[in-house]
């Protein structure tokens, strides 16, 4: 039965704030520079990372009641909210970009979904594109029987989101120097920007083509707090072809880094933002005696790739 009542999330024991590992990386070192991971992989075994901070705020707004929202066939996010709404049990509806799967066995990623109680509603990628325009939401929302719902865009960013994320930067304080998170939808960024303090700077590593997630992040933050915050840039060159695209040689690279230093490596989003960093180290645009810290959004599905 799904409660009408705010949840509990501490009762789910999180791991906040989450820890800080520093690392001894030549490519770095020679470079005069230090690399500081910050382990949100670590806040909950199946809420973890940015989706911790992203949802928590957005369960509690919803007060129990049922959640629809969006993604695409490998989405952590859906993942994430499917996790949740069996632990705190809260009834789940994703919907899913592509009508065409309706008809396919589900792939890993939206088996767990189904097996944690989310019930999934795919739609052709026409009105995907169009979620957020009001009478499309309407449409879909009708769809699925939840007009009631509380709704979460795809990747869990909205304001209540951009909010939660912004302890991240808080957490972190004067650490480093320069804080870089991989972004799908910007609102990871847009809170860390704006919790970080005076001086210090966060850097966006996009996972997907496109060139938006500048304007969708300052979009994010006048929601959220009325206008930009924080100093904070994008760099959009190491997306590897696209959302939940590898290559080989980014495999390679996930599988050294997890081995030098034991720390599992998810491909969609966090081994993007370590190659980006060994590749702009290089490039010298880091000065010398910067700390950096990544921030390390998740753990990799299944566990065991």
């Amino acid at each position: 039965m799904t409660s009408t009542a705010v949840p509990d999330l501490a009762a789910l024991g999180p791991r906040l704030p989450s820890p800080v590992q520093e690392v001894a990386d030549d490519r770095f070192a020679r470079r005069g520079l230090r690399l500081l991971l910050k382990r949100d992989d670590l806040i909950h075994p199946e809420l973890s990372g940015n989706k911790w901070r992203k949802l928590a705020p957005n369960l509690r707004a919803a007060a129990g009641r049922r959640i629809v929202t969006f993604g695409g066939a490998y989405s952590n996010h859906l993942r994430a909210t499917a996790a949740a709404g069996r632990l705190l049990g809260v009834e789940t509806i994703g919907v899913v970009r592509g009508q065409e799967l309706a008809d396919r066995p589900l792939n890993p990623s939206l088996a767990r979904c189904a097996a944690d109680g989310m019930r999934l509603h795919f739609v052709d990628r026409s009105t995907y594109r169009r979620k957020a325009e009001p009478d499309t939401l309407a449409a879909v929302l009708r769809a699925v029987g939840a007009e009631d719902a509380h709704v979460v865009p795809e990747g869990g960013s909205n304001a209540l989101a951009v909010h939660g994320c912004r302890s991240l930067g808080a957490e972190l304080g004067d650490r480093a120097d320069v804080v870089a998170v991989a972004c799908g939808t910007g609102g990871t960024l847009a809170g860390l920007a704006a919790g970080l303090p005076e001086g210090r700077r966060a850097l966006g590593i996009s996972v997907l083509k496109g060139g938006f997630l500048a304007a969708a992040t300052q979009a994010l933050q006048e929601q959220a707090f009325g206008a930009r915050r924080g100093t904070w840039s994008l760099d959009d060159r190491f997306h590897c072809g696209g959302y939940a695209r590898t290559t080989p040689e980014l495999d390679a690279f996930a599988e050294d880094f997890a081995e030098r230093h034991g720390v599992p490596v998810e491909r969609l989003y966090v081994a993007k933002l370590l190659y980006a960093l060994v590749a702009l180290a290089d490039e010298g645009a880091f000065p010398r005696g910067t700390t950096i810290a990544a921030v390390v959004t998740g753990r990799p599905f299944p566990e065991h790739t």
